[in-house]
């Protein structure tokens, strides 16, 4: 476990919450403005955050558009574009990017994020996925959504070039890679920042997705919701990292969780409630469908019991996530699309700096977590909120830094500079 947690700013356009767009205070144009998006990382800096982070989808999100217009998913730009300009604008905050090994090469790739690194001073990461939508697919000639065991394949063998390509060794000279899926030659004649490499960054929770991660990750990001869930990850991923030879604290764990926090526990509560009212019942419904990969819900009783799903080759770790839950609470269709709106099937906590802080406290000083990937609900008002209420609260217990530790991403999360 890391001497003090460690937190990412998982920045969306609006903010997490489904129907975040509505909130009377929200940039309708957040998605496509540079300045908003330039004014949450520096907010997140300003609270000594280790990262932001962004997601990425190749293809619109929602295949029926006027759902996608109800979402503010869909708008968004492509991220590690995005984060050179933030790269301009910021000083030390981290800077994590995510990109398919299912749609990308892995020299095309590599090249662009060891520019990243450079020209920010080392604060660059990669968020390697594995696309698990039909959309996406559909967008890059491929037929149909490759199977789940595949996918994780071909990215094992992308990551094991990437990290060949981001060696100080290889920097110049040749690789001479030839495998299943791919075929590199040369080096990528750019040289490494002060942090070596850029920071690599999972987020599969499948049992092939935490071996790859074990291997060759730096960061996972995971959603569990409850501290057994966590501490059972953690557990379990940290003991694969020592089986694949390296030392526990080469990966850092950081589950995400949603907050909402109030200076009361009813002004927070009364802030989830009133995001929670803006979501229309089709949204909510067609969210929760989206991420299970499944139409298994179209044309049930919203009130009625969550059916039994078939496994398929979506996001697979998630679809379980939301299953337990449902059973483990006795939520109807509507309940689960409704708590799944506001998080994704993320940890969600509502209440003061205290109370927020003490959840937080609890799951690191038991060893659940490394830190967490914080998802404010909609922004900036609760990202403001979670720097000027949470960080000094997380800081007052020895929880939190008070200055950043070094220049680069690796050195303010504890991570040596490859070898």
């Amino acid at each position: 476990m890391s001497a003090t947690m460690k937190l990412g700013a998982f920045l969306m356009p609006t903010g997490h919450h489904v129907a975040a767009w509505r909130h009377p205070q929200a940039a309708a144009d957040a998605g496509m403005n540079v300045d908003h998006m330039i004014a949450l990382a520096q907010t997140a800096e300003r609270g000594l955050f280790d990262l932001v982070f962004f997601e990425d989808a190749a293809g619109v999100r929602e295949a029926r558009v006027e759902i996608a217009s109800q979402t503010a998913r869909s708008l968004g730009f492509e991220p590690v574009s995005l984060l050179s300009a933030l790269a301009a604008r910021t000083r030390t905050i981290g800077l994590v990017a995510t990109a398919s090994s299912s749609y990308n090469e892995p020299y095309a790739l590599a090249r662009a994020f060891a520019t990243l690194d450079l020209v920010s001073g080392g604060r660059a990461g990669w968020n390697l996925v594995t696309s698990a939508s039909e959309i996406e697919a559909a967008n890059f000639g491929a037929q149909g959504l490759r199977a789940h065991r595949d996918r994780y394949a071909r990215a094992d063998e992308f990551a094991a070039v990437v990290a060949r390509l981001w060696s100080p060794g290889n920097r110049s000279g040749t690789i001479d890679h030839v495998g299943e899926s791919f075929s590199v030659r040369q080096g990528l004649g750019i040289p490494a920042s002060p942090q070596g490499a850029p920071v690599l960054v999972q987020a599969g929770s499948s049992d092939v997705g935490r071996d790859l991660a074990a291997r060759t990750a730096d960061i996972v990001f995971v959603a569990t919701q409850t501290f057994d869930a966590a501490k059972a990850f953690y557990d379990d991923v940290k003991a694969r990292v020592v089986r694949a030879g390296r030392k526990p604290d080469q990966l850092k764990i950081m589950p995400g969780v949603s907050p909402v926090v109030g200076r009361t526990r009813d002004e927070a509560q009364s802030k989830f409630d009133a995001l929670q009212a803006l979501i229309p019942d089709e949204v909510g419904l067609a969210l929760l469908a989206s991420y299970l990969s499944t139409d298994a819900l179209e044309g049930l009783p919203l009130d009625g019991p969550m059916p039994d799903l078939k496994a398929n080759e979506g996001m697979q770790s998630r679809q379980q996530l939301v299953i337990d839950q449902s059973r483990r609470e006795g939520l109807s269709i509507r309940q689960v699309a409704q708590h799944f709106a506001g998080a994704r099937g993320h940890w969600r906590l509502i209440g003061t700096a205290a109370d927020i802080a003490d959840e937080l406290e609890a799951w690191f000083v038991g060893a659940a977590c490394d830190g967490f990937n914080v998802m404010p609900a909609w922004f900036p008002g609760e990202l403001d909120d979670f720097v000027d209420l949470v960080i000094p609260e997380l800081q007052r217990r020895g929880l939190f830094r008070t200055r950043y530790e070094g220049g680069t991403l690796r050195a303010n999360l504890g991570l040596e500079v490859p070898a």
